[in-house]
């Protein structure tokens, strides 16, 4: 029985017989062959290079090792210009941030404690009595406290002669030691200077103002200071050397060399205690008057001998006290009371004319000629006489002045100061006051708080000194031609002017000194001025 489960396939729908490959015709194998010949041959003439194509690549591109080297030479150029770059930026980066770490160490160091209150804009009154000094005007009733602080600080530094060494930084110190280099150059011009004597021509091209250049220099009489207050410092004339004289009975010379300034000589005047001394015209001889004496001596150093005049024939005053050296010199001008002048020849010892003014007199000064007298009286009065004709030719009263005290002219002709018990220091055109009877103030010099009671001029006329004994260092120097006070002088981080009653320059202005109540005689050195 035949099986149905199956299905029997016919016998060509199986696996059909695989036919045979045809077996290419000999010819086609043939041509094959040539073909693959011929396309070798193409090869190798394709492969040999002709000599000028071979040239002209070896001129663009170089032999094929030279391209290479130079191919990798510019990999290496190019890598390390990375290289450099990134180095340049690691630097740079450095250097920024240690830029940052130094501002930031140096923000650090300029405040060791920052107050928030600090920032505030607090405003401070400054009519308090403890602030009252540092106002500069009444327009700064009110200030803020960083201006205040500011305003203290530039008091210190000012007080303290600058900025405390403490407080300087790294630059100012630098910038000191170069200062004080300088300085010592200048004294080594300074010695030479001193090593000569005579009548120099001094010169003083524009004098700076606001600063002057000063150097404290030994006392003048430190080789024998007073045992008494000082009345009396002033320069000889023509020679480098500086007298004093004071309550202790004795007038001294000193020779200025502004270091060890030895003494010349000192002399003794028995139960005389000087209350000014004054060298004549010539330099030759020494006045001096007393307190209470109508006596008055007369030193002549040539001939080293002392001369007392007891009586002057024509004068009826109890005393002879303060006294002015005429310019054309051999007469002196007597201070009475009363209001009297009085012109005493120094040959005859007489009395030849007397002048009255108004009131006590205050204090008298030349014209630069010797022609012309200005007087002030205790009234604020001035009067101007004529020294020929012994006749007032103008009177004029001291700008805004109660009661005067003292008064100076300058030796160019120029100027005429007037000092007031208030303090006050008027500076006037001489000119003017020569003819207006209401003459105006070029300056009122109001940095004195107590009685001017001492003016002097320096002798190229461009400093003023003022002064006043009733007040520890109240010395001022102005300068003539701004007109306006030396914001440097005196200062000292200890007392040293004290209580100054006689003020002088040098000849040529190269030294200024002055007499105290402690008996010494501070010596300056103004280095603007080149000679003695």
């Amino acid at each position: 029985m035949e099986d149905m489960s199956f299905i029997k396939l016919p016998a060509n729908e199986g696996k059909q017989p695989a036919k045979k490959r045809a077996k290419p015709p000999q010819s086609s194998l043939e041509e094959e062959e040539e073909e693959r010949r011929r396309n070798v041959k193409n090869l190798a003439v394709l492969g040999e290079k002709n000599s000028s194509v071979k040239l002209l690549e070896e001129l663009v591109f170089g032999a094929e090792e030279e391209l290479l080297e130079r191919l990798v030479e510019e990999d290496e150029d190019q890598t390390g210009l990375l290289l450099l770059e990134d180095k340049d930026e690691e630097e740079a980066k450095e250097s920024e941030d240690e830029g940052g770490v130094r501002q930031e160490l140096q923000a650090e160091k300029k405040a060791a404690w920052v107050d928030e209150d600090d920032e505030l804009e607090e405003e401070v009154d400054m009519k308090h009595r403890f602030r009252r000094n540092l106002m500069k005007g009444e327009a700064e009733s009110i200030m803020t406290k960083q201006k205040l602080q500011q305003r203290m600080r530039e008091q210190f530094q000012k007080a303290m002669g600058g900025t405390p060494s403490w407080a300087e930084s790294g630059a100012q110190k630098k910038s000191k030691r170069r200062r004080r280099a300088e300085e010592e150059e200048d004294e080594d011009e300074e010695d030479d200077l001193l090593r000569r004597t005579g009548n120099f021509v001094a010169s003083s091209d524009s004098l700076p103002s606001s600063i002057l250049r000063v150097k404290k220099c030994l006392h003048a009489n430190s080789a024998r200071p007073s045992e008494d207050r000082l009345t009396t410092v002033q320069f000889h004339p023509s020679a480098q050397v500086v007298m004093t004289a004071g309550l202790d009975q004795s007038v001294s010379l000193f020779q200025v060399d502004g270091k060890t300034n030895p003494k010349i000589q000192s002399i003794h005047l028995e139960r005389f205690p000087v209350h000014k001394a004054q060298f004549s015209v010539d330099g030759e001889t020494v006045i001096a008057t007393s307190l209470k004496n109508k006596m008055f001596y007369l030193y002549d150093m040539m001939e080293g001998r002392v001369s007392p005049v007891h009586t002057v024939r024509g004068l009826n005053e109890a005393r002879v006290k303060e006294f002015s050296v005429c310019p054309e010199g051999g007469a002196l001008l007597l201070t009475g009371t009363n209001g009297y002048l009085h012109l005493l020849t120094l040959k005859t010892k007489e009395v030849v004319r007397s002048m009255k003014i108004n009131g006590d007199v205050s204090g008298v000064a030349f014209s630069p000629d010797g022609s012309k007298v200005f007087a002030n009286s205790e009234d604020g009065e001035v009067y101007v006489w004529d020294m020929r004709s012994s006749r007032c030719v103008n009177r004029f009263t001291d700008d805004g002045c109660v009661r005067g005290t003292s008064i100076a002219t300058s030796q160019n002709g120029r100027y005429l100061a007037c000092g007031s018990q208030s303090g006050v220091v008027n500076v006037y055109s001489q000119e003017v006051c020569l003819n207006s009877a209401n003459p105006k103030p070029l300056k009122a010099v109001m940095n004195l708080l107590t009685s001017a009671t001492a003016l002097t001029f320096n002798p190229t006329s461009e400093i003023l000194a003022i002064a006043s004994r009733a007040e520890d260092e109240a010395v001022r120097l102005v300068h003539l031609p701004s007109l306006t006070v030396f914001s440097n002088f005196p200062v000292a981080k200890r007392k040293i002017v004290y209580r100054a009653s006689c003020l002088d320059f040098s000849p040529h202005s190269g030294f200024f000194s002055l007499a105290n109540n402690k008996g010494h005689a501070p010596l300056y050195r103004l280095l603007h001025y080149k000679e003695f």
